[in-house]
């Protein structure tokens, strides 16, 4: 089997494991940082926001992961030195995904107790920050949880949006080496569905994976098989995303429960193509799957065509995979977090520590990455 087909027969055999960088998130030390750890630990896709700076950034993390191989194996790691697919995320409309939150310090007043500073799990809110001679709203590591939003006690934060220009942005992502696309939509907008994918489509045969995210909403299964009819046929991999409750598996265990009743929900409909959960997953995700019998078994390798169509099937109530975003860059903040303390207590140093520069924070990422990980790909 070649390097490349490693991705594509974990879904194929139920073990796909993503990881969601986000589609806003752009800080670019943490993308490159969170791409190498995850791949080092064995993951099948890393998914980031489609700007060419980030794309960069989560390619440098793929390259770095390609020379510490063997170190990878030596240590116990299942990382034979293959990358995984490199995946952009669009939009076609408002998206929760997509935008940032925003104040004007100068508004705060200054008895606040500042709860959204505590709350934020990017720590992208900081106040009269040294290490950031900043404060607000850091823009670059928000992902748009919006959990700041409804504790500020003065209600002045809110939130900018912006959607996925079809024209101008999809043939730059697609001449980056990306191999996978996601396109978020929702119940309604299949005309705007339509026209992103009309940008796309030329270059759908360099895909390797095509996933389409949804939450769910009344009229969702019809919606999506409209979608397949617009979509179909398809040279690449299609993966249905049920996005079950939103950029929030770092919360608790129990937010994993809307993300596998939407994957229950879409499984019964049968549509072509494989089922991955997202929103709210988290270390519980993949014990609830195997509690409720939830987990695609392994099938024989039937080869590059059986393990790359879209029409692989997922007609049995099986689920192919498992993406996770806020809970596994949660897993690795105190390891980056102090990669960063490290950077501004030695001003000798570079201004970005790489993580692979620091060899005990390297394998003690790699470690925690590989606990979520390998719950999938050790079953």
């Amino acid at each position: 089997m070649t390097d490349l087909l490693v991705p594509l027969q974990s879904l194929k055999q139920g073990n796909w494991f993503k990881l969601i960088c986000g589609a806003s998130f752009q800080h670019l030390p943490a993308v490159r940082n969170l791409t190498l750890a995850y791949t080092l630990a064995g993951a099948d896709c890393i998914d980031v926001a489609a700007d060419p700076a980030v794309i960069a950034a989560a390619q440098a993390g793929l390259q770095a992961a390609k020379t510490l191989a063997k170190d990878a194996q030596k240590r116990g790691f299942d990382y034979k030195g293959n990358s995984p697919f490199l995946m952009v995320s669009l939009n076609d409309g408002e998206d929760p995904h997509f935008r940032k939150a925003e104040f004007n310090p100068n508004e705060c007043p200054k008895d606040c107790p500042r709860p959204c500073e505590r709350i934020c799990p990017a720590q992208a809110i900081v106040f009269d920050s040294i290490k950031e001679d900043f404060s607000g709203v850091i823009s670059e590591k928000c992902y748009g949880c919006g959990r700041c939003i409804p504790i500020c006690p003065y209600s002045i934060i809110y939130t900018a949006s912006y959607v996925t220009t079809p024209g101008a942005i999809a043939p730059l992502i697609m001449s980056t080496g990306v191999d996978a696309v996601e396109i978020h939509t929702q119940v309604g907008r299949l005309a705007e569905f339509q026209r992103l994918w009309q940008a796309i489509s030329p270059w759908e045969d360099r895909l390797k994976v095509l996933a389409i995210s949804c939450p769910d909403g009344e009229g969702m299964t019809d919606y999506l098989r409209t979608v397949y009819d617009l979509i179909a046929p398809l040279k690449s991999a299609l993966i249905w995303q049920t996005d079950g409750r939103s950029m929030s598996g770092d919360i608790g265990d129990g937010t994993t429960i809307a993300a596998v009743k939407l994957g229950q929900k879409v499984l019964a409909a049968k549509l072509p193509g494989y089922v991955q959960l997202a929103g709210g997953t988290n270390s519980y995700t993949v014990a609830k799957l195997k509690v409720m019998g939830l987990l695609k078994r392994a099938e024989g390798d039937e080869g590059a065509g059986g393990a790359t169509t879209s029409s692989s099937p997922s007609s049995s109530p099986s689920i192919s995979g498992v993406a996770y975003g806020s809970y596994a860059r949660v897993l690795l903040s105190p390891i980056l977090e102090k990669l960063e303390n490290k950077e501004v207590s030695n001003t000798n140093l570079k201004a970005t520590i790489r993580l692979e520069e620091d060899e005990v924070l390297l394998w003690q990422a790699v470690e925690l990455a590989h606990f979520l990980v390998s719950q999938i790909k050790s079953r």
